[in-house]
């Protein structure tokens, strides 16, 4: 169960461009290389891939790691009793569900209304201030929340830096050097691009990271080796908040599962590997076939 949570939240994180800090970043730096990806665009495309994912992979962890109980009748009565024992939505809750509400249709329709996706989520916090559900003492608690905003603007100064200095298309240069020697076809080619992107992740312990310092790289590999640019830029970004399944280190959620002591390490790192093979093969195959068909294919091809 809690293996099924974990990926479970992996993927979901790839469905949508704001569920991730680092899809930001990956969204930033494939619009400096001229792919324009919006929020629909992104669920538009994930959509597929995630949903066969999350319907297959509980399958997939329920034969890797076969659970001890298998049958619970009186789940559905105890679940009854809690939602009873819970009573209906509060106050605060109604108004943190319609400010979500609001928050999701202007990341939506935000770029034909002319918002941002950080001005619409700042109409959602202050709803929430406003409204008294949490207080600026609750923002300024968290912590988190302020390491990331820090972070994450040293993260994205330091990638454009790199490619301002030309360290990025020179690290691009040597490997598509290395590819083309293979004499590879672009699918192949992206491939392994996807794959040594993918796997890399075993070096890092954040996946912001990772997306800053290889992201932007990868997807100028890629579409120098022939790939279709919106399709390259969007299995990058879309993978690169998959790729934190590998270890129990790669996504910031993933000390929180482990420490639960609930899966071992080794069982935790095998699950991961094979999984990581499934979502890699359904992205790229189911998801590539939904790409075409909506016609991703055809746009920006350079």
């Amino acid at each position: 169960m809690f293996l099924a949570c974990f990926h479970g939240s992996c993927i979901s994180s790839a469905m949508f461009s704001t569920s991730c800090v680092s899809n930001a970043l990956a969204v930033k730096f494939a619009a400096e290389a001229g792919v324009y990806i919006s929020w629909g665009r992104w669920a538009a495309s994930a959509s597929v891939p995630g949903v066969v994912c999350l319907l297959l992979m509980p399958l997939a962890i329920y034969l890797l790691q076969p659970p001890s109980v298998k049958e619970t009748p009186d789940a559905p009565e105890k679940a009854r009793a809690e939602l009873a024992r819970a009573g209906p939505m509060s106050r605060d809750e109604w108004v943190t569900a319609a400010a979500l509400s609001i928050t999701v249709s202007l990341w939506i329709f935000g770029p034909a209304l002319g918002v941002d996706n950080v001005a619409a989520a700042l109409c959602g916090l202050v709803l929430l201030l406003l409204s008294g559900v949490v207080s600026w003492q609750d923002c300024l608690d968290n912590g988190q929340a302020w390491d990331t905003l820090v972070w994450f603007a040293a993260l994205i100064a330091m990638a454009s830096a790199l490619n301002r200095e030309g360290f990025i298309p020179w690290l691009a240069a040597q490997v598509v050097r290395a590819v083309g020697g293979l004499r590879l076809g672009w699918p192949a080619a992206s491939l392994l691009v996807v794959g040594t992107y993918f796997y890399s992740h075993y070096l890092f312990a954040s996946i912001s990271a990772h997306v800053g310092s290889m992201y932007g790289a990868f997807l100028a590999v890629a579409v120098s080796c022939g790939a279709p640019p919106v399709p390259a830029a969007l299995a990058l970004a879309q993978l690169s908040a998959l790729m934190g399944c590998l270890t129990v280190y790669g996504i910031s959620s993933a000390p929180l599962y482990f420490n639960c002591g609930f899966v071992g390490q080794a069982e935790w790192y095998r699950t991961g590997l094979v999984l990581s093979v499934f979502y890699i093969a359904v992205w790229l195959a189911i998801g590539g076939l939904w790409w075409k068909a909506i016609g991703l294919f055809d746009e920006g091809r350079i």
